[in-house]
């Protein structure tokens, strides 16, 4: 039985101007889903589950789900915030969803094997699919799970800043930790950060690695995600009803601290592309055509 793949889509796209899942990236219609679909079946994967906003289901279907759905397994998960632990209740002037960790969780009826997580806007290209794919089928306990490391040089946008998981492993190739900076910017060979609304930025070394949210997780992860979640909801919450988020590096990192599971971080040299922002558009296309013509992808996936 080959792993699975929670594709988390349930966001919209602020920073892009829309609906980035649905926005098609190729003359023939396609999504960046598409294709991350397509990698992942053909490096093993057998089951794919799609994590939207119920709202949306009909335009997703239309859009990009019933295209995938005739090749491969397709199942959907709903994130709502009323799905949530016995016990609590959503704060009155709260709209915004609960974050990664707990659309992970929103996919836990479906969860029945060892499992890779991806954002459903980012092209992480085939060797991400067949790292995680290898891993998730490794055989490791249940309390080993894994991380797609790149290099922060080989994730970044000419056209604004990103957000990206910085990672510190240990020498046996294992995660310390994950921290989320939300505003780094290039150029490549020279990234930079800044916490402070730009007053200050601070260097990066352009080979640091970082996670775009590409885990491999064993079954028993969706248990600590429902536990953290409780800790949250009681904890974190109340602090700040209406924004506080519940992400999934958070959970990880938790539960390393706590020795109960660690993460094995898997290098890649591969090439990230997405559209964080409208102006990042032209260049994933530029890169896909260039794809197509080495022969990587055909013109349309799935016929």
């Amino acid at each position: 039985m080959g792993p699975m793949l929670v594709i988390m889509a349930a966001g919209m796209g602020s920073r892009f101007g829309g609906l980035k899942q649905m926005t098609a990236v190729d003359r023939a219609g396609q999504v960046i889903l598409d294709y991350s679909a397509y990698d992942a079946l053909q490096a093993g994967f057998e089951k794919v589950v799609c994590v939207i906003k119920k709202e949306l289901e009909a335009d997703f279907r239309a859009a990009v789900g019933d295209r995938i759905g005739k090749k491969c397994a397709l199942y959907y998960a709903f994130q709502d915030l009323g799905d949530i632990p016995a016990g609590f209740l959503v704060p009155a002037e709260r709209t915004k969803p609960w974050g990664t960790a707990h659309a992970v969780w929103a996919a836990r009826a479906l969860i029945d094997r060892p499992f890779a997580v991806i954002n459903a806007d980012d092209f992480y290209g085939r060797g991400a699919f067949t790292a995680l794919a290898s891993f998730l089928t490794a055989g490791e306990d249940e309390h080993t799970h894994a991380l797609v490391g790149y290099q922060l040089k080989n994730t970044l946008t000419e056209n604004g800043t990103v957000a990206r998981g910085v990672c510190t492993a240990d020498r046996d190739g294992y995660l310390q930790t994950v921290t989320e900076l939300t505003a780094i910017r290039g150029p490549a060979q020279a990234p930079s950060y800044t916490a402070d609304g730009g007053a200050t930025w601070t260097d990066l070394a352009p080979d640091t690695p970082v996670s775009l949210n590409t885990w491999g997780f064993q079954r028993s992860f969706i248990d600590a995600i429902g536990s953290q979640l409780e800790r949250f909801l009681a904890e974190e919450m109340p602090q700040n009803p209406a924004k506080a988020e519940f992400f999934l590096p958070s959970v990880v990192n938790r539960c390393l601290a706590a020795g109960t599971d660690r993460v094995k971080l898997l290098p890649t040299d591969e090439v990230w592309h997405g559209v964080t922002y409208r102006d990042d558009l032209p260049a994933l296309q530029a890169a896909l055509d260039e794809m197509r013509a080495a022969g990587k992808y055909p013109e349309r996936l799935w016929e």
